[in-house]
């Protein structure tokens, strides 16, 4: 045990090691084998061998037959949600969904990044006799589409820019960097995007991000906007967008999100 600034500091070797290699192999989509990881972390194989081995036992990590590579496993991403304010992310929103179909009129779907491209996760359909809405399950274009930019815009530049090769990877061509600069750019200055939908008439679709506890965004709220021919929807477009923003607002606090 040593003091450093007043206060006691107490040395563990074995869980320092086990923190090391999770924040190494949350950088390697890859994986890593104990001999890279040692490497890469200064330390010997011999010092990491037992943890690493422990950590596969304990269901933290796991190993692939194929290359002998080890990467994170779901078991920590699922104790990480019971054990944070996140929880889950749908159990979050639900209740503002709920809440933003019912004062709107209009439905809405939250959307995830999943590769190349997003996914709803959960969707609330308007509570009047004509609407649009979109399936849970249904895959959205993230680099075209309302609720793909708002995940690009928010994300950092590594992570989004791995978002649009998978994207690349997916749709077969490429992404004009240069066009998708500019609109990402647009998309943070106003802190959502709005815009006419590219494939449905009459469909203005909104979106704003969603952060988590460590202010990364993590989803896309949108309001696929339905404008009757007849005027009779009673909110309009800049009302619902409001709605929207305030909804957002609310879940990333409850998910433990705080301003910088």
């Amino acid at each position: 045990m040593a003091r450093e600034g007043g206060k006691k500091t107490y040395s563990a070797p074995a869980i320092e090691k086990a923190f090391e290699i999770i924040e190494l192999l949350a950088g390697r989509s890859e994986g890593a084998l104990v001999s890279e990881m040692a490497a890469d972390l200064g330390r010997s194989v011999g010092e990491l061998f037992r943890i690493v081995v422990v950590m596969e036992q304990l269901g933290y990590l796991r190993r692939s037959e194929v290359t002998d590579r080890y990467a994170v496993a779901y078991k920590l991403l699922d104790v990480a949600l019971r054990a944070t304010p996140s929880q889950d992310l749908v159990r979050a929103a639900l209740p503002e969904m709920q809440m933003l179909a019912r004062d709107t009129v209009q439905s809405c779907h939250l959307v995830v990044p999943s590769h190349g491209h997003g996914l709803v996760v959960a969707r609330e359909e308007s509570p009047a006799s004509r609407g649009f809405a979109l399936k849970v399950g249904a895959q959205i274009d993230l680099v075209r589409s309302c609720s793909g930019q708002v995940l690009l815009a928010f994300s950092g530049d590594k992570l989004a820019e791995r978002m649009v090769r998978g994207a690349e990877e997916e749709r077969g061509e490429t992404v004009d960097r240069g066009w998708l600069a500019e609109r990402l750019e647009a998309v943070r200055r106003q802190g959502h995007d709005a815009r006419k939908s590219p494939v449905t008439f009459g469909v203005t679709d909104i979106s704003y991000p969603i952060f988590g506890f460590d202010r990364r965004v993590i989803a896309a709220l949108t309001i696929p906007f339905l404008e009757l021919i007849d005027g009779s929807q009673v909110m309009d477009l800049d009302a619902a967008r409001e709605k929207l923003r305030a909804a957002t607002a609310r879940i990333s606090d409850r998910l433990g999100y705080q301003p910088g």
